[in-house]
């Protein structure tokens, strides 16, 4: 294949009418040049995503046992009680674990984003674009928007057919069509997330679905009492609005300016709980990921050990890098090198202050200035250069790892310099051919 350049490339994106900003702030979004993983590769990280998802599913089922941890563990707001407690231990549809290939030969994962994960349009278009410039190669994202519209069906009949709702009062025979009104929800005042919106409803639109946008403000009730968006019934709401933002807004440093809106949307989100209740509407994501997407949920899995299956016990020591609540430890006893600090509800480089990759006064402002019940510190571990033949200016490669339903289903691969942040580049990923 003839080589291409970087503004070819863009010229490509372009024509999706998916991605438009292959620049941002005058910096190439993308690498060209693939991460190409063995096949044996691609299965282990396969294989811990899904151990992943199991231990965080059993972390629903350890807070589900043990109410108490609510309020003694997880400190949660009341708003943020009544979405886990509503969702009767339901947080998944779709999720996304940032696992690394570390120096030590093993597999960590630093998080998982089981609440709005993104990325979903590069992943799937960037390997599109580029995967036929790269032969002897397997393309793993060819699946991806049928395995998506797949949970999207499973979640649908599930929540609407299952034991805890066996005679929804719309009827039975209804629900056993897939859905053909779908709304999505998302903060429509952020650009970051809109290629997001735009694939999901090329896929949905694809598949016979009628497709409305809108965010928590345009949800209505008609005279039916379907719910609505934009003023349209819809059956399943795709939720891409971050759970935190439902609630309650806390504080999470002491010298933080006050948020101009800390009150919940509490007319918006009775509204959907109580469709959800009575079988009139599907949430995906669950509202249940409230629990399973704060960090402290890391730390529940290491200071709480003993609540966990064994063989969960055995994963969280392989894959979970040591994760301890700030108010467990002296925080001051801290060795910045071994350390990484991480906010409750702070995601993919927001609120993650990496002590290997600080300043030294930087860390100690951090340390005097965080509001500790909303922090975790995880143990560092050093991440493998990706093996370009290059050994200056290497990049660390964040393997993120999509699952689907608790199935591993694709990768979005981001190349850093230090910590993943929004300075990172991402590159397609794709598998070598037997």
């Amino acid at each position: 294949m003839p080589e291409l350049t970087y503004g070819e490339f863009a010229q490509m994106l372009y024509a999706t009418n998916i991605i438009s900003d292959p620049w941002m702030g005058g910096r190439e979004r993308f690498r060209l040049q693939p991460v190409v993983l063995s096949q044996e590769q691609a299965e282990q990280l396969a294989i811990v995503a899904e151990r992943v998802g199991a231990i965080y599913h059993e972390v629903s089922e350890v807070v589900l046992d043990h109410a108490e941890l609510l309020d003694e563990f997880f400190e949660l707001t009341p708003f943020q009680k009544m979405m886990w407690l509503a969702s009767g231990g339901r947080w998944h549809g779709i999720a996304r674990v940032d696992l690394f290939l570390c120096t030590d030969g093993r597999i960590r994962a630093c998080e998982m984003n089981s609440d709005t994960p993104s990325g979903e349009a590069e992943a799937v278009l960037l390997n599109q674009l580029l995967h036929p410039f790269s032969p002897d190669t397997t393309d793993p994202n060819t699946d991806f928007a049928e395995d998506f519209w797949l949970m999207l069906v499973a979640s649908h009949h599930a929540r609407l057919l299952g034991e805890e709702n066996p005679q929804s009062a719309i009827g039975i025979q209804q629900w056993q069509q897939r859905p053909q009104s779908i709304g999505i929800i998302y903060p429509t005042d952020l650009p970051e997330d809109l290629s997001m919106m735009a694939i999901y409803k090329q896929w949905l639109e694809e598949r016979g679905c009628r497709v409305t946008f809108g965010s928590p403000f345009n949800l209505m009730l008609d005279a039916q009492r379907r719910v609505t968006v934009m003023g349209e019934p819809v059956e399943l709401i795709v939720r891409h609005y971050k759970t935190d933002w439902w609630s309650e807004r806390e504080l999470i440093w002491a010298n933080q300016a006050e948020f101009a809106d800390p009150d919940p949307l509490d007319r918006e989100l009775l509204l959907l709980l109580q469709a959800e209740n009575e079988g009139r509407v599907t949430v995906v994501n669950p509202f249940g990921a409230v629990v399973t997407q704060n960090k402290l949920a890391m730390a529940l899995m290491w200071e709480r050990k003993e609540l966990f299956s064994a063989e969960c016990q055995q994963w969280i020591e392989e894959y979970i890098p040591e994760t301890r609540r700030i108010t467990s430890l002296d925080p001051h006893q801290l060795k910045q090198e071994e350390w990484v600090l991480k906010s409750d509800f702070g995601c993919e480089g927001d609120s993650v202050v990496c002590g290997a990759f600080v300043k030294p006064q930087d860390w100690q402002l951090s340390l005097a200035t965080l509001i500790p019940k909303h922090w975790v510190a995880q143990r560092f571990f050093e991440v493998a250069p990706i093996d370009d033949g290059e050994e200056v200016n290497a990049l660390l490669p964040n393997y993120g790892v999509y699952l689907l339903g608790g199935n591993a289903a694709g990768f979005f691969t981001r190349l850093s310099r230090k910590a993943t942040d929004h300075s990172a580049v991402t590159a397609p990923t794709f598998i070598q051919a037997d």
